[in-house]
């Protein structure tokens, strides 16, 4: 007897409809086609067991079960219900009517108990397209997979569950979320908060107008200043997140297994900070079944690289493409993943290997040649796509003890927020363009038209402090964000004068 089962298989981060054919005929045997992985083909002794100490058990004849599409690899043990209930079915130990109207996914433990799957949303997602009336999978991932408003989603704990609902017909408790609601309930309670950071006023708004614009930032200065105080609280002044961009950035985490069992929509923007010993496949993505790699878990969020000069030129280098495109691309020999990537960068860095060049009060010192050295570590094309570069100096002790709070991220947050409005309205006709960062140079052109005035102070500079040519571009995408910010149509003098400010690395006596 034949029958047919409904799974899916996740790439990248789309999934794909698979059909589980199972045939029971005479004979003996068990064949398992279709491109399973090694999880895949040991699921027989994890389905045996499990029906055995509920009561049922895999025929005695010959079973022969096909994965369709047959030349698509599939991996994982989340095939493991599906796989069972349609050998239940095709071998007439349970009578169904509607099996297959329903996605089912889990992995099975030897006692029936049903365990959590990764990609439990975009098969969600897949599902409600293809016109499936309902998702059962693992109680776990319910919450996560019940985003999809339009899809009944039945989480489950054990086989039985899943029996009794088609063998008996006694009724599944379907997980019902509230999207929107989930949404804004976790928009305005920041864990990290501008508040708590005593004095830096200076890189407070440096941190404003990189948010306001999307614009890549690092921060230079020695230990014990700051930096990383005040990257951690750089997602809570970013705009809030889109439903979409939220869907986005919650199936990306869905597909790596990164969100909990009480969790449903990720909308506090993502904060990924690796350690600098990261090799470059787990920064970018990839492996021999690729995965998402930091890049892409921190879409639509921040990636923090703590102490840049650290990590390793080569993984330093494989960021280059993504940074331009905000998508990052793995091939293999039989088939492409595209993964989004689109983040802002955020580096921090000590200016030499002790950490305090420059300062006479400092307990040790670099030299400039060890200065350069270290800082020879970052490539200028890398440096060429960070827009801001600003040195973070010590708190005074004054500043330190003062108990007085400083402005909150959520009022740093409104006129950030105001200011990408602005940039939305300005970039509608562009669908890949949305915020200053992204400008071309037909955009910058366009948009960062600078009166006479404006031109010589900025020739002036660059004549002056040896700025590079690289910085031209990103001196003008930044003086239109802090032209946002004030809310001006026009690029002012002062605006070109405070984006010179942001330049640091580009300086005679930093990289030459």
């Amino acid at each position: 007897m034949l029958k047919k089962v409904y799974g899916s298989a996740v790439f990248g981060v789309e999934a794909h409809t698979i059909t589980i054919e199972v045939n029971v005929d005479k004979g003996i045997g068990y064949h398992l086609v279709g491109l399973p992985d090694n999880a895949i083909k040991e699921s027989n002794f994890r389905i045996a067991a499990a029906l055995q100490n509920n009561g049922y058990k895999i025929p005695g004849k010959k079973l022969i079960i096909n994965m369709s599409p047959a030349d698509m690899r599939k991996e994982g043990s989340a095939y493991d219900l599906p796989l069972a209930m349609g050998i239940l079915t095709a071998s007439n130990q349970i009578k169904e009517t509607n099996i297959e109207r329903y996605i089912i996914m889990g992995e099975l433990s030897l006692d029936g108990s049903v365990q959590s799957i990764k990609g439990a949303l975009p098969i969600a997602i897949k599902a409600l397209e293809e016109g499936f009336d309902g998702f059962i999978l693992p109680k776990e991932n319910a919450k996560e997979a019940a985003i999809v408003s339009g899809l009944k989603v039945y989480g489950v704990e054990h086989i039985s569950e899943v029996i009794d609902y088609f063998d008996r017909h006694k009724a599944l408790e379907q997980t019902i979320v509230d999207t929107r609601a989930e949404f804004q309930k976790n928009l305005e309670h920041p864990e990290f908060d501008f508040s708590d950071v005593k004095g830096q006023e200076s890189i407070k708004r440096c941190m404003e107008i990189a948010a306001a614009g999307g614009h890549n930032i690092i921060l230079i200065g020695p230990p014990g200043a700051g930096k990383t105080m005040l990257a951690k609280r750089l997602p809570s002044i970013l705009p809030p997140m889109t439903l979409q961009e939220a869907l986005e950035t919650t199936k990306i985490h869905s597909v790596v297994g990164r969100i909990g069992a009480q969790k449903g929509l990720i909308a506090q923007r993502p904060f990924r900070s690796p350690h600098h010993t990261i090799s470059n496949v787990a920064l970018v993505g990839g492996g021999s079944y690729p995965q998402p790699g930091e890049i892409s878990l921190s879409h639509n969020g921040v990636l923090f690289l703590d102490e840049l000069p650290e990590f390793k030129r080569e993984v330093l280098e494989v960021m280059r493409q993504p940074l331009e495109d905000r998508e990052v691309t793995i091939s293999r020999a039989k088939f492409t993943v595209t993964y989004p990537s689109s983040f802002m960068l955020v580096a921090s860095m000590n200016p030499s290997p002790s950490g305090y060049f420059n300062d006479p009060n400092a307990p040790m010192m670099s030299s400039a040649s060890e200065m350069q050295r270290y800082l020879g570590k970052i490539s200028g094309p890398l440096l060429d796509r960070i827009d801001i570069h600003i040195e973070v100096t010590p708190v005074p002790f004054e500043k330190l003890s003062d108990e007085r709070k400083g402005e909150s991220s959520v009022e740093i947050r409104k006129r950030v927020t105001k200011a990408r409005a602005l940039q939305t309205t300005r970039f509608l006709d562009s669908e890949i363009v949305h915020y200053n960062a992204q400008m071309n140079t037909k955009q910058i052109r366009k948009y960062c038209k600078l009166d006479a005035a404006s031109m010589q102070l900025l020739k002036t500079a660059m004549e002056r402090l040896n700025l590079s040519a690289r910085a031209y571009d990103r001196i003008l995408k930044v003086s239109r964000t802090i032209a946002d910010l004030e809310g001006e149509l026009s690029i002012e003098s002062p605006h070109i004068s405070e984006a010179i400010q942001y330049r640091s690395l580009d300086r005679d006596g930093w990289l030459g």
